[in-house]
């Protein structure tokens, strides 16, 4: 395996990139070689021996040179097996190796060359017939896709072939000294040529796309909005907010040029060439304006149907004042990544720092987007760099920042995100267009977090069932409307299972923990209309008979039939509690948390106040991040010292106290009414400052939970002994009344 240095302090020497790393920001080159090992990129190789099946007995390389009918065929079928695996799109990696094998005429298993001749050696013609070979099988009707080359280590402008179409050419980041953080370090001065080509398999109608989720966070006037509105819209800013207008939902945003609240966006790539489908560059096409007010429901249609794959950006508020909407739309939107985006004259400050520990409380993958680079100083540019790092690089966020200046490092770095360590790191202009493509491509190239799971689910058990069908059905709400003419819809995400129209569901529970049924009369995703929809899909459900009264966010959504039966067989309501028991670890509190706390819990869509019933201590340690600060948790069972009167109180009578970096298993009981919550879900609890995570361990029946009411209340007659009553007077005293 080659080893390949990443860094983000673009401006290290050469010598020490070529060191290996040697440079005081270069990431840990074993580490990086670790994540290379796991990467889920395919090369593809070949024996020049061996029979591949085809009944030729043609090599590979021999059926992408010399293509008949025959050799597209079984490149066909592989190919279609690769998609399949991976979720409908893949990035082929062919070449690479080391071209001193190639010249050895001892060696039978030849992967870099075609007849002895090494891939490096190949001219760009028979460079174009891979492609070409490539671009037949992605099209042949098993497949019905399409493919395009990303990158090509043999040609001159190989750090040039991001996408043309666009209109625009990002400049590459770190000028020459990028090309020598990715130079592959062997023992020959002379590099086997590497192609990477992506391949995705066109979707039959709406509900097949693709779709990426972004949540898009950072501090106030990062420019959030503005990198939404330039992706999202066609049209660089002019420097005063124009891109972002056509982003915001309320006129106070449009006034104070501030998000409050969750807003929506989607980018689509073409079916047919892979080049971005904007909403803005399909309202000029349709209108022939350039003007940005919204169409509503127009434009998402015109993009979905040309698009192959969707990425859903949530525009989140960056004010400290909106944290609690932040972090709602952060729970309940489901997002697959993170962007973070950084303002390059204000580095990692205010509110981006919350963000980010939030990311990392969730374990959502984070990409960090600096922007502003064209009006920031080059000196105030390279200070915000080196704390980007050593925030990234810290033992509370432990990530390999990875700086992307070109494909090449596009492609590395999509392909290593995976793993949740790598961090990509963009620095964009929305005035000039620099980086924008480099964070396009990225983007296209994405994969989405269920495609993911699912992978890990196969490799981790290869009997495991990914049938949508066999699932039963699992829907969140995190909004409601009031629809003329629909009625009552709600929108929110398919956790699992799938939905059609016409499904007999049940949805609850209400304030009294009760299920009630209903039937979905319509489907839509992305403002077109659906007649299903799969797990992993953000979707509006149309109810019939319910009121918008009776629906509230963080209810749930699920099936009434078993469909998988046959004959299909009823099934009972989820069941909803008001107790849940979750081993949390506090990241922030200023005093102590005790027995009787409350605070707001943040789970998925449901947002409740909860009080703290039971703590018990868990003896271990870990280290977690809050404000860029490292906090180390305690491992001693309980404290020795009380720091108050009322501390030393509740030590008397038995209670567990809790401090910040503490960790325990936590009794809680929703406040007002019961929720449906599963076990094994992320949580987040905050009160004022106070900030927790956790994860849910156990859920409470309802008897379990009248059963521990009552020894609560039993507990604390106990220790609370009734007064005492006055004595009998002594018989003959005189008594006033």
């Amino acid at each position: 395996m080659d080893k390949t240095t990443a860094i983000i302090d673009h401006r290290i020497p050469p010598s020490a990139a070529a060191a290996g790393g040697g440079g005081k920001y270069a990431v840990d080159a074993a580490m990086f070689d670790m994540l290379v090992e796991k990467a889920s990129t395919i090369t593809v190789t070949t024996n020049n021996e061996e029979d591949n099946g085809n009944g030729g007995g043609r090599t590979l390389w021999q059926m992408y040179l010399e293509q008949t009918d025959a050799d597209i065929e079984y490149l066909a079928t592989q190919l279609a097996q690769r998609l399949d695996a991976e979720g409908g799109e893949t990035v082929l990696e062919i070449g690479g190796g080391d071209d001193s094998n190639s010249n050895n005429s001892n060696n039978s298993n030849n992967s870099n060359g075609v007849g002895g001749v090494s891939l490096a050696d190949m001219n760009d013609t028979d460079v174009a017939a891979v492609v070409t070979a490539v671009e037949r099988a992605a099209k042949h009707p098993s497949i019905g896709g399409f493919a395009r080359l990303l990158v090509d280590s043999g040609r001159a402008d190989a750090a040039g072939t991001n996408d043309a179409s666009n209109g625009r050419h990002a400049r590459q980041i770190g000028g020459d000294n990028s090309k020598q953080t990715r130079r592959r370090e062997t023992s020959s001065d002379k590099q086997a040529r590497r192609m990477h080509i992506l391949v995705r398999r066109n979707p039959t109608g709406t509900v097949g796309i693709g779709e990426v989720r972004v949540a898009v966070v950072g501090n106030v006037d990062a420019g959030k909005s503005t990198m939404l509105g330039v992706l999202t819209q066609g049209r660089l800013d002019d420097g005063r907010g124009r891109a972002r207008v056509a982003l915001f939902r309320h006129k106070h945003e449009a006034e104070s040029g501030r998000t409050s609240s969750v807003g929506l966006e989607i980018l689509g790539f073409d079916r047919e060439t892979g080049a971005p489908v904007r909403t803005g560059d399909v309202r000029r096409l349709q209108t022939g304006s350039a003007q940005t007010s919204r169409k509503a429901g127009a434009d998402w249609q015109a993009v979905c149907a040309r698009a192959s794959k969707l990425v859903t950006f949530l525009d989140l508020a960056g004010h400290e004042k909106y944290l609690k909407t932040t972090v709602f739309g952060m729970a309940s939107g489901a997002p697959d990544y993170v962007m973070l985006m950084v303002g390059a004259n204000a580095g990692l400050s205010g509110m981006a720092r919350e963000h980010l520990g939030l990311a990392l409380a969730l374990g959502v993958p984070v990409m960090v987007v600096v922007t502003k680079i064209d009006m920031c100083p080059p000196e105030v540019l390279d200070t915000t760099l080196k704390q980007l790092t050593r925030v990234l690089r810290s033992s509370g966020c432990r990530k390999v920042p990875v700086a992307v200046g070109d494909m090449a490092t596009v492609v590395l770095a999509a392909a290593r995100f995976v793993s949740q360590r790598v961090c990509p790191v963009f620095q964009v202009s929305n005035v000039t267009g620099e980086g924008i493509d480099n964070l396009l491509a990225f983007l296209n190239i994405l994969a989405p977090a269920q495609i993911r799971q699912r992978q890990s689910s196969n490799s981790n058990d290869n009997s495991a069932s990914n049938d949508s069908a066999s699932v039963p059905l699992r829907y969140t709400v995190n909004e409601i409307f009031s629809v003329p003419h629909a009625g009552t819809v709600v929108s929110g995400v398919l956790a699992a299972g799938e939905v059609r129209v016409g499904d007999s569901v049940w949805l609850g529970p209400d304030f009294r923990g009760i299920f009630v049924p209903t039937t979905i009369k319509g489907i839509h995703r992305k403002r077109v209309e659906v007649q299903s929809a799969v797990a992993g899909q953000s979707v509006s459900l149309a109810l019939r008979k319910i009121s918008r009264q009776q629906v509230r966010n963080g209810m749930v959504v699920a099936a009434r039939i078993d469909r998988s039966a046959v004959p299909p067989l009823p099934i009972a309501p989820p069941v909803a509690s008001r107790c849940f028991e979750a081993e949390v670890v506090v990241l922030y509190h200023s005093t102590t948390i005790t027995p009787r706390y409350q605070a707001m819990v943040h789970c998925g869509c449901v947002r409740q106040t909860a009080r703290v019933l039971t703590i018990e201590r868990v003896e271990t340690a870990t280290t977690h991040s809050i404000r860029g600060v490292t906090v180390e948790v305690r491992s001693s069972g309980a404290h020795a010292e009380a720091d108050s009167a009322a501390d030393t109180s509740a030590v008397a009578n038995g209670h567990t106290l809790l401090r910040t970096g503490d960790r325990a298993r936590v009794l809680f009981q929703f406040v007002r009414h019961p929720e449906c919550l599963d076990v094994g879900s992320r949580l987040i609890f905050r009160e004022g400052r106070t900030k927790g995570v956790g994860k849910i361990t156990r859920i409470l029946s309802s008897d379990e939970e009248k059963e521990l009411l009552e020894q609560q209340t039993a507990k604390k007659s106990h220790a609370d002994p009734a007064p005492a009553t006055a004595p009998a007077p002594a018989s003959g005293a005189k008594h006033n009344n």
